[in-house]
């Protein structure tokens, strides 16, 4: 229909013209009235941000607690990092790049893209670096937000107008509680705080988890360690992408530099395939026999049937490996993990062994597995995810009435569009709770929707010349009871298997459920009737 054209449109970008730049400016409503906006984040979606207002006419801060900016693509430096969805979808629709060096761009790629982003967009100068905000008060009598600040000289306030939180979710490690990990006397690290002064070369190194970093940086850490012992918890579908680690052809780099507009027919080619996606095939058929397979639908025990298949034809030569390698929980319940052989080649290897048998303690030395073995250890390495769940930790939020926004969620993170919380007037999150997607696009895509969203609420407030918005309650509730709902209905909600899709009740506080393109016709206009009025 024409939203989805116009939705297209957007991402085809032709020539990189930004036609999701906002269409309004602060001169065009007022020119005298002080208002600021607060990001925290120099991250994809600080970033995005940060330009949108600039766009807008709008003053913004950005707070950054690192030294650089880059958010995920600066604190994961492990070996092996890199994105893995398509580079050309992980990029803004307005900024694309076609020359990338390889399918699958490296951290250290990415991260030079966002620097000459934030060059490009000429906000460097609008960031504070090494500086963190310990709390965010919302003061009743001036309608403004009082952050406290803590810097490398001292602690400061700062008062604004809206907040903008662009901290993001995958930089907070998360250890497993195991009993004795503080007794090992050797080195250990996690892969997002990689210890690069702690060399491997001819240890015994002992890597925990086999999500999709840890597959990344365990062929790395193999090549170089005496031996390696890989502890798996639960096995990961494994999606084949022979293209993942290849760099991109010099036909393909022809065809973008001499084409006209063959790079963008490219970039919208394959957001159209994420968009459509496999996202059908993990959709829940209750009339639907899955136990054989813990399949949800015949659409889902068939990509599951071929995924099995791609397992086989990697391990067929090693029947016991082939066991621990093959899932058993409903395919689609935890993030796919992209595989273009390496990982089969990685536990082939004489010196590499794969553990399945779950850990009872980490003594001095090693790890005792349950069964009494130890498996002895020079160092170990947390390859074990993020605290994806615990939204805007440590940060305390306190909003309307003195409402602690931690204590308002008390452990289940919701928002009305995954971007605006009750009694939290103008407070913003980007990438919040519901807005992860699991087989379908780009989470730049996302947040090109919420800095849009963003936009248009900010607009409104200046144009009718109010203070503050604030969602209603009963709205938000009703936007959640449907995405609990949808999320009931997708194959990582009806299965049981832990997953960092789930918070420790069991709940689903990452994902979407729906489209890209719902989640696009939602974003686009605030509803004013959404909202409380605060003047």
């Amino acid at each position: 229909d024409g939203a989805y054209l116009e939705m297209l449109r957007e991402e085809l970008s032709p020539e990189n013209q930004d036609l999701r730049a906002p269409d309004w400016s602060k001169e065009d409503y007022t020119v005298d009235r002080d208002f600021t906006v607060a990001i925290i984040g120099a991250g994809m979606s600080g970033i995005l941000a940060a330009y949108r207002l600039k766009q807008s006419g709008v003053n913004c801060v950005i707070f950054e607690k690192n030294h650089a900016i880059g958010g995920t693509w600066l604190e994961n430096t492990y070996p092996g990092c890199r994105v893995d969805v398509s580079n050309h979808v992980y990029c803004y629709s307005f900024m694309q790049k076609h020359d990338w060096p390889h399918f699958h761009s490296t951290q250290e790629v990415l991260l030079e893209y966002f620097n000459e982003c934030v060059n490009h967009f000429g906000i460097r100068d609008d960031i504070r670096f090494s500086t963190e905000v310990s709390s965010a008060v919302w003061n009743e009598d001036s309608g403004r937000w009082v952050l406290e600040l803590v810097g490398e000289d001292g602690e400061e306030s700062f008062i604004c107008h809206s907040i903008v939180s662009a901290v993001g979710q995958l930089n907070r490690p998360s250890y497993p509680e195991i009993d004795g990990r503080s007794s090992f006397k050797g080195a250990s690290w996690h892969s997002a705080r990689w210890n690069h002064e702690e060399k491997i070369e001819g240890k015994d190194i002992a890597v925990i988890g086999t999500g999709c970093s840890a597959i990344q940086f365990i062929p790395r850490v193999a090549e170089e360690a005496a031996s390696t012992t890989i502890f798996q918890r639960t096995p990961n579908w494994l999606m084949p992408r022979p293209q993942y680690q290849k760099e991109l052809p010099q036909n393909l780099l022809w065809c973008f530099d001499h084409i006209p507009f063959y790079n963008n027919w490219f970039r919208l080619h394959l957001f159209w395939r994420s968009h459509e996606g496999l996202l059908p095939r993990l959709e829940v058929d209750p009339e639907w026999d899955g136990s054989e397979d813990n399949s949800v639908s015949a659409s889902n025990h068939e990509l599951g049937f071929m995924l099995r298949l791609y397992l086989e034809s990697e391990f067929n030569d090693d029947p016991e490996l082939l066991e621990k390698v093959t899932p058993r929980y409903t395919m689609g319940a935890k993030r796919f993990v992209i595989d273009d052989g390496l990982w089969a080649t990685t536990l082939k290897r004489p010196d590499v062994t794969l553990c399945t048998d779950p850990i009872a303690e980490i003594t001095e030395n090693g790890l005792l597995t349950e069964d009494g073995t130890l498996y002895e250890a020079d160092a170990i390495i947390y390859g074990t995810g993020f605290k994806a769940s615990e939204f805007l930790t440590p940060m305390k939020i306190v909003g309307r009435g003195g409402v602690d926004l931690h204590e308002q969620w008390d452990g289940v993170a919701q928002a009305y569009l995954g971007i605006v919380s009750p009694n939290f007037p103008n407070l913003f999150f980007m990438y919040g709770p519901n807005t992860n997607i699991v087989i379908n696009g780009s989470i730049i895509y996302f947040s090109e929707c919420e800095a849009h969203y963003i936009s248009r609420y900010i607009q409104y407030l200046l144009e009718h010349d109010i203070t503050a918005l604030d969602v209603k309650r009963e709205i938000h509730d009703e936007y959640n009871v449907r995405i609990d709902e949808g999320n009931s209905q997708m194959a990582w909600g009806a299965s049981s298997v832990n997953s960092w899709y789930k918070n420790p009740h069991g709940k689903i506080t990452q994902n979407w459920p729906f489209s890209l393109l719902e989640y696009w016709q939602q974003t686009r206009e605030i509803n004013p009737s959404d909202y409380i009025e605060l003047e």
